[in-house]
């Protein structure tokens, strides 16, 4: 009896083993092909002073301004709604946050690193009622080995007098300098997977840095990790789960106590 009680034992240790193993970028980004992409994304009908957000997966949002700007972030083969977007932002952790054959139809490719090596990536855009800049972060190999200094971005929107700030695939937390450089933020799009970005407790020490009116979680593998991120952050944040995966955003609607949103995804 004790045999098989142990028997039992490692066959769901190996189980939930095999899980935590899938619930990384790498094991998405080595899939041999890509991810079915999301249907069609209707263009919302914004007013002035509306922004709309939608998570479409992983570490991918697609935002739309009033005037019909749309940008992608951490644009990837893998992930990305059929909308070809006025922006692509991408990031280099890993396949799943970039791609090497963006769509030629999107105008403006914007890489969180600079592909020749020469300095970090600077980025300081205006597309109609969008801006877009970029904070250079490092990121360390994925076998936590090596630190590739400026490898990656976080990238501001400013869209309908909001503050749209989306941390990538973020290593290390942030100097008194990158926090001035990124002024007051409403909207943040926090990595909440707990290791292969940073620990849940290190992601909140950023996030209180930052001060954020508004969390949007992501990059989070399913429910059993947002839910513990949930709770940490609990005692600082309202949290709300919505239904639906967009949600439309204005100065006005913003939430005060800061509320951690929840969009449906992984």
């Amino acid at each position: 009896m004790r045999a098989l009680i142990r028997a039992l034992c490692l066959i769901v240790v190996v189980i939930l083993a095999v899980g935590e193993a899938a619930a990384s970028c790498q094991a998405i980004a080595s899939r041999p092909t890509p991810l079915p992409q999301l249907a069609s994304l209707a263009p919302l009908a914004l007013a002035k002073g509306e922004v709309s957000v939608t998570f479409v997966g992983h570490s991918s949002f697609l935002i739309e301004s009033p005037q019909g700007v749309t940008i992608v972030t951490d644009y990837n083969d893998y992930i990305r709604p059929r909308t070809v977007p006025t922006i692509a932002t991408m990031n280099v952790a890993h396949t799943t946050h970039y791609s090497n054959n963006p769509d030629p139809r999107i105008k403006h490719v914007l890489r969180g690193w600079n592909p020749t090596g020469s300095g970090p990536a600077r980025h300081d855009l205006a597309e109609q009622d969008v801006f877009v800049r970029n904070i250079p972060t490092n990121i360390r190999g994925w076998d936590g080995m090596g630190t590739r200094i400026n490898g990656n971005s976080i990238f501001i929107f400013e869209v309908a007098d909001l503050c749209l700030v989306h941390l990538g695939h973020l290593h290390h937390e942030l100097t008194r300098e990158d926090l001035g450089v990124m002024g007051e933020v409403d909207v943040l799009m926090v990595p909440v997977d707990g290791g292969a970005t940073m620990s849940q407790d290190e992601m909140l020490s950023v996030i209180r840095d930052i001060r954020p009116r508004m969390v949007i979680p992501m990059h989070y593998f399913g429910p059993h990790r947002i839910e513990r991120f949930a709770q940490i952050l609990s005692p600082h944040f309202t949290v709300r789960h919505s239904a639906t995966s967009q949600v439309v955003l204005t100065r006005q609607t913003m939430p005060d106590p800061p509320e951690l949103l929840i969009l449906p995804g992984y």
